[in-house]
């Protein structure tokens, strides 16, 4: 198969080869014709005019799915030196069976992955990239702060939550000329993580969110969770600037070392200083405020959400934003699929064949404890005709303070007064067993989130009018769970 129409290349045969520090495998060097207008690491995902980079995992090693991608037409394709070296025929072969393509051998494909973004990004000096971390609001932080953009500027922004390791490097390749400004979220769940993604991006203004426990298994402790967010700033320049959550106990600690402008965000923040003028917080409906004496609103649920949105607007005052961009900004902000939507449904039937009319609020997407506590906090607010119920999975990568944690959430949880509390998962069952010991007595506990089992155990149960809340980790699939309660699509996170 071809591999279609020439295109302008994202980057130039000599710029990909320095930036990986790679060696060409094939026979006549290809300036004239080499050409890639997309990356992935994913053979399914591959168009013609790709540069695959096959990854090696614990369980995957992506060179056997390099035959699939040629046939899918990807035009330059990575290889392992190490694994090159060990079959040396097989490639060079390959090489000779598609001469119209690239081989470039690298020491290490996630590290040529980055380091060719990190070329490609070099190729837009002019363009302001704004990098946001957090232990939680990541993605609905760039989203607002996109939305609030995009009212002044041409802005690329992160699809999804495309902020690993991977998906840091293959977001900035969407950047184009046309771009003024790229809105890009990091994540981890190891250590550095932040500081290989940071030089990719070098982002010259950044957010922190906060300071939590999402990771803390892996990285031990929330000040080693701050060390790494903080390498965000590492890039920040004397006129750029780093915006740092003022309530956070953390703020002093992140903020050490930042050459640029310190700006503080939060609800504490006098309005002299931030422009903004808290009014009410209208449960589902979101947040109303005035920025500079503008009245907004932000659609989305929870003061937490607020808290982002103040982020956003410092950000994008920074950045020449005035208040009738910001409004129109926050007013054109949307939920996130899988992220804290709440939506009044029908649901399916239940095993007596009834349908009930109810509100469920699903974040099928994360869970850490903090996350989950604002989640909790946020239905606990809310006034609501008929009952209230919690179902609560596992939350992951808490290592050792695993147990402590869902203990935690489940005590929390019954302060709201819920109804009923179903927790689900083997971590779970450190809730139930605190929600007990707290005089709680309506808990449910299921070991597993057997999607059929739980969901017809809701549906019983359910009356017209119930608020149900659902709040795990991705992996327990919770959006299947969501799926199997309604009677209208639900997308998954």
């Amino acid at each position: 198969m071809g591999v279609g129409k020439k295109e302008e290349s994202l980057l130039t045969f000599n710029e990909l080869l320095e930036s990986v520090y790679g060696t060409y495998i094939g026979f006549a060097r290809p300036e004239g014709a080499f050409s890639f207008t997309s990356v992935t690491t994913d053979s399914r995902t591959v168009e013609p005019g790709s540069l695959f980079v096959p990854l090696v995992g614990e369980k995957q090693d992506g060179h056997k799915y390099i035959p699939e991608a040629l046939n899918a037409g990807a035009s330059v394709i990575f290889v392992t030196k190490s694994v090159y070296e060990s079959n040396h025929k097989y490639f060079m072969g390959l090489a000779s069976e598609n001469l119209d393509r690239t081989f470039i051998a690298v020491d290490n494909n996630m590290a040529a992955l980055q380091n060719a973004a990190r070329a490609y990004v070099q190729k837009f000096p002019k363009l302001i990239k704004i990098g946001i971390t957090g232990s939680s609001g990541k993605t609905t932080t760039k989203e607002i702060l996109a939305a609030l953009l995009r009212q002044k500027y041409n802005v690329v922004a992160t699809e999804g939550n495309f902020n690993s390791e991977t998906g840091l490097p293959l977001s900035v390749f969407k950047i184009r000329p046309e771009h003024e400004v790229g809105v890009f979220e990091m994540g981890m769940n190891r250590e550095n993580e932040i500081g290989e993604i940071a030089r990719v991006l070098a982002p010259n203004y950044a957010i922190v969110t906060n300071i939590g426990t999402a990771h803390i298994g892996i990285l031990g402790s929330r000040e080693n969770i701050a060390k790494e967010k903080r390498k965000i700033f590492n890039y920040i320049t004397e006129s750029g600037a780093a915006f740092v959550p003022d309530e956070d106990d953390f703020a002093n600690f992140i903020s050490e070392g930042v050459k640029g402008k310190v700006v503080r965000f939060g609800k504490e923040i006098p309005e002299s200083e931030s422009g903004v003028n808290f009014i009410s917080n209208d449960g589902l409906e979101g947040t109303r405020f005035t920025v500079d004496g503008t009245e907004a609103r932000l659609p989305l649920p929870g003061i937490y959400n607020y808290t982002n949105a103040l982020a956003c607007i410092a950000c994008a005052k920074t950045l020449g934003l005035d208040a009738k961009q910001i409004c129109a900004g926050l007013e054109s902000v949307k939920g996130l699929n899988g992220r804290s939507n709440a939506v009044a449904i029908n649901t399916k039937k239940d095993s007596k064949g009834e349908s009930k009319k109810i509100m469920l609020m699903y974040d099928c997407y994360n869970a850490n404890p903090d996350s989950m506590e604002k989640a909790i906090n946020l239905c606990g607010s809310l006034e609501i005709k008929g009952r209230m119920i919690f179902v609560l999975g596992d939350m992951k990568e808490l290592g050792t303070k695993s147990a402590e944690e869902h203990s935690r959430i489940g005590a929390l949880a019954t302060l709201c007064n819920p109804n009923l509390i179903v927790f689900i998962g083997p971590e779970m069952e450190n809730g139930a067993k605190a929600a007990k010991l707290s005089g709680f007595s309506n808990v449910r506990y299921f070991s597993a989130a057997d999607v059929d089992e739980v969901s017809a155990f809701i549906l019983d149960y359910a009356r017209d009018d119930d608020f149900i809340l659902l709040k795990a980790s991705h992996s327990m699939n919770f959006d299947l769970i969501a799926k199997k309660l309604s009677d209208k699509e639900i997308l998954s996170a």
